[in-house]
Parts: C-alpha cells; sequence; structure tokens
C-alpha cells in the first residue's frame, strides 16, 4: 500500500520541516510559527536549530514523497488547505483548536491507516533576548511554541501514531513503524550552554531545554506504545535564521537529518541527536 506523507507549511512562515521524508503510512510535519530557519524557517538560526527544514517537504524534492531510506515512493499530503494566520496555510501549533482540526484532515487523508511520522518543526526565536531584556510575554510566547506546542502536537496525533505501532509487523521501535520527531537545538542542552552563550538567547534556551524534557518523558510513555521519541538538533544553518555566519548550508542539514531518520531505533528513543547521528549530552 502506498504511504501518504502529511506536510503542513505553517502559519507564520517560521521554520521548516527536516525530515518529511521518512517512509510511513503516514508523515505529519506541523509547520512552524515565525519565519526563522534552515531553507527560510526552521530552528535552524542561533548556534544550532532546525531549519533545514523546509527543503525537506515534498514540493522540494524529486517525486512527492521520496522515503529518505530506500526509496520507497509515497503520496504527498500537504495541509495547504488548513488556514493559518496573516494569509499563511498550515496550522498553528500556538493555536490548540489549530492543532486539533490538523489531526481530523490528517486522519480523513489517511483513509483509515495509522500515521507513521510526526515531525516536530515548529519554532520561534528571538536573537535579542538576554537576561537583561527578556519579559514574562517573550518567555511565555516562545514557550507556547517550542515546547507547549509540539506537547500538544503529539496528544492530537497520538491515536494515529498509536495505530500505525499497532499495525505494524515490525519489531522493535522506528520511524518507519510509528515516531515522533522534535527539531531541538545543541542551545537546548544545559551541559554545552558554554560553548555557545555568546548567542544568549534567554527564551529560546530554556524553550528548547523544556521540548529536551519533553521528548524524554515521551520516550518513557510512548514507548509502550511502540512509538520513537527522539530529538534533533539540524545544526547552525545558513538560513534567514541562523544568518550566513552559520556553519552548515541546508542541503548539507537536511542530507544529515535524512541520513539519520532511518537509523533511529529502540536505543535512541529519548535521546538528543545531531544532524550527523551523534548524541549531544542534555
Amino acid at each position: 500500500m502506498g504511504r501518504k506523507k502529511y506536510t503542513p507549511t505553517h502559519p507564520r512562515g517560521g521554520w521548516g520541516n527536516p525530515a518529511a521524508g521518512q517512509p510511513g503510512a503516514g508523515e505529519a510535519v506541523p509547520g512552524r510559527s515565525r519565519p526563522a530557519g534552515p531553507g527560510k524557517g526552521g530552528d535552524g538560526g542561533g548556534a544550532g536549530s532546525h531549519g533545514a527544514a523546509d527543503r525537506l517537504q515534498p514540493r522540494h524534492r524529486a517525486g512527492a514523497g521520496e522515503a529518505a531510506a530506500g526509496g520507497t515512493a509515497t503520496a504527498g499530503l500537504d495541509l495547504c488547505d488548513v488556514p493559518g494566520p496573516r494569509g499563511t496555510t498550515g496550522p498553528d501549533v500556538a493555536n490548540p483548536s489549530a492543532i486539533t482540526d490538523a489531526a481530523k484532515i490528517v486522519e480523513g487523508k489517511l483513509n483509515g491507516t495509522g500515521l507513521n511520522l510526526l515531525i516536530n518543526n515548529a519554532g520561534i526565536y528571538t536573537p535579542t533576548a538576554s537576561l537583561e531584556t527578556v519579559d514574562a510575554e517573550e518567555m511565555i510566547r516562545t514557550y507556547k511554541t517550542n515546547a507547549v506546542g509540539p506537547m500538544l502536537m503529539a496528544q492530537a496525533f497520538l491515536p494515529l501514531l498509536k495505530k500505525a505501532a499497532r499495525e505494524s509487523t515490525e519489531k522493535g521501535l522506528s520511524c518507519s513503524k510509528a515516531a515522533i520527531i522534535n527539531i531541538s537545538t545543541v542551545m537546548g542542552s544545559i551541559e554545552k550552554t558554554p560553548e555557545s552563550f555568546f548567542k544568549p538567547v534567554i527564551s529560546y534556551r530554556c524553550s528548547k531545554a523544556a521540548l529536551n524534557m519533553l521528548t524524554k518523558c515521551q520516550a518513557l510513555t510512548y514507548g509502550e506504545d511502540g512509538i520513537l521519541c527522539v530529538a534533533l538538533h539540524p545544526g547552525w544553518v545558513k538560513t534567514d535564521m541562523g544568518s550566513q555566519e552559520a556553519d552548515l548550508t541546508v542541503d548539507t542539514s537536511v542530507r544529515g537529518l535524512l541520513s539519520v531518520l532511518p537509523i533511529l531505533s529502540e536505543k535512541h528513543s529519548g535521546t538528543l541527536l545531531n544532524w550527523e547521528g551523534k548524541a549531544i549530552p542534555w
């Protein structure tokens, strides 16, 4: 049976989706929450975030949905019919009702099959948020998109992910069975903070540290249902958000992420890995 991929673009132009290309009966990639990031949108800024994302959407790749590993052909499922704020498209992950609506639309497009891969790539980044300037409003706004949004997305799509896991004949955990991939960043690593603190970005760092904790909690909870949960750092990417000072090109980051997805297994669940598959300490 042909596999389907759902790639909603996003509301306010933000992040892109780094891995909309894994094999599976269905793949959902929530858009983002404001412009910034790899390939134009994505957490690919700061000292490392997601962004190579936009380049991974089916419309940017040969074949509407060629699988990252194995070349499995897939039928692309775009959520461009989901209206976003300010004339954009795709569900706004900071809006719970938009997430619920998106899950219903995806369920309808899957025609009774489950969802194999959910990629939470939405994110916002305020480069000027220092300890001296950041305020409560900025912290809450960033948490809503970067941490609360991925949590609500997982809750909304959980029934479809569980269905895919139940109906899969594969053993263990994998992206082709059922998985939640949270696009995070090394800037959310407490241990690695001294290495990248030349960019304080307090609200972003704290929200991504929260996302990393969420990923660990999801792994411990959803793993029992056969769902793999991993956080991925796409690197510091040359995008609107990452700037030309960044280390990686969009293509390098995307190719790296796509090579990592197929090799993820139960031993990686609940961990933070970079675009090369190397572990990053919490």
